[in-house]
């Protein structure tokens, strides 16, 4: 799972678009972190062998965190992911990839007081093999 979270965190951080967008991406939140934000959260991971070679489906859930009022400001953080991900080609360390995929997000109000921070869950699906064997 580690080269798929370094990858996704290299594109994340290396979008300039998506920086203007929220105060940052992380993998550990430090304290006193501005909102919004997004967070790379739990991983699964699967077997996908195949006859030849080793292979793996990795589950990534990314969670974006905002006080603005309303969904409208995460859901451009959340479209601006999307695009940088889904279909998109990851460069991963020691892995060949085969498909990075889009499969859900989800909108939810922290009901915790004072109930004004919102949360978008995204879920992408990173499909990876072994190199070849040279």
């Amino acid at each position: 799972m580690g080269p798929v979270q370094r990858a996704l965190y290299a594109v994340l951080t290396g979008d300039s678009a998506l920086s203007d967008l929220n105060a940052g991406v992380y993998d550990y939140l430090p304290e006193d972190v501005g909102y919004p934000f997004v967070v790379i959260g739990e991983a699964t991971e699967i077997p996908d062998n195949s006859h030849d070679r080793y292979g793996r489906q990795t589950v990534v859930t990314l969670h974006g965190w905002d006080q603005y009022r309303g969904y409208a400001r995460v859901q451009s953080i959340g479209a601006r992911i999307v695009a940088l991900l889904d279909h998109r080609p990851l460069t991963l360390e020691g892995l060949d990839h085969v498909a990075t995929r889009f499969e859900f997000s989800q909108t939810l109000t922290d009901p915790t007081p004072p109930g004004d921070i919102r949360h978008l869950v995204q879920r992408f699906r990173v499909v990876t093999e072994q190199p070849p064997a040279p």
